[in-house]
């Protein structure tokens, strides 16, 4: 089929990509002017959209002052292990939705999938009394709890849109071959749904590193806080460094898009296998 398209409609068209891209990527461009700009250019009026003078020293401050390097730490242990425990039991449990009957399969499903819908400020204030007592705040396996109750039930439903697409016929096939359930699953389904588990794992670890409210909350001591938590305490009462803040939100996102960027024939790669059933 011949593309009719007028051209105006691809002027149109062209102009409309042009204002999103800007859109998409203006913010992150003046991020990252703010955070090389010289502190005394900060809060010029009229702003600049190209600095004049270029300074490191918000880098180093972040670093130095206000010790971004123990939130980074922490940030990074804690989506580790949130996207290694999500992987862990969303697996299992994805492949016993699909394989196995039981009853109130159906209902758990969409159980997991509304649970998931409920406003994370409803259950923050109940889950603060339960670690208190369990004398888990102001730990990381505090944040990597409830991390998890926000990467689970994502990570279940796209594992079984994955192992839906592998046909029943490769497991009774590896079990005439003498494998038990739990062989044919680590050697059969497991390699086949490798793409689904690497995409879920990432989407795991970035939203566990994204996570504000339960750190917020679950985390009253400095040396605990996670990067966004960190930033968003750097105002004080009276002035907001913005400089700082600016190379503070350059630092904690530039992994995250280095992962996506590295990763990311991957990642499309593993969503679009499991949307189409084979």
């Amino acid at each position: 089929m011949t593309d009719k398209k007028s051209l105006p409609q691809k002027i149109l068209g062209v102009i409309g990509l042009v204002v999103f891209l800007i859109m998409v990527i203006f913010p992150f461009y003046w991020l990252i002017i703010t955070s090389i700009k010289n502190p005394a250019d900060v809060s010029l009026m009229p702003t600049e959209l190209w600095p004049s003078r270029f300074s490191l020293e918000f880098y180093e401050n972040v670093f130095v002052n206000h010790h971004l390097q123990t939130y980074l730490l922490n940030s990074v242990i804690v989506a580790l292990g949130a996207m290694f425990t999500t992987i862990v039991v969303g697996f299992p449990a994805a492949y016993a939705f699909v394989r196995i009957n039981f009853k109130f399969k159906k209902f758990m499903q969409n159980f997991i999938l509304v649970a998931n819908m409920f406003p994370i400020i409803a259950i923050v204030t109940p889950m603060f009394i339960i670690f208190r007592n369990l004398h888990l705040i102001n730990t990381r396996l505090g944040l990597i709890i409830p991390s998890v109750i926000t990467t689970l039930p994502m990570a279940i439903w796209t594992l079984i849109a994955f192992i839906k697409t592998l046909p029943y016929d490769l497991e009774e096939a590896a079990q005439i071959d003498g494998c038990n359930r739990v062989q044919s699953v680590f050697r059969i389904i497991l390699p086949l749904t490798a793409p689904g588990i690497f995409t879920t794992a990432i989407i795991a670890f970035i939203t566990a590193w994204n996570e504000f409210m339960f750190a917020l909350v679950l985390v009253t001591k400095d040396a605990r806080r996670t990067v966004p938590v960190a930033i968003s305490m750097f105002p004080g009462q009276f002035t907001v460094p913005w400089g700082d803040m600016a190379a503070a939100s350059v630092v904690a996102t530039v992994p995250i898009v280095i992962v996506v960027l590295i990763c990311q024939k991957k990642i499309v790669s593993g969503l679009t296998s499991g949307a189409v059933k084979g």
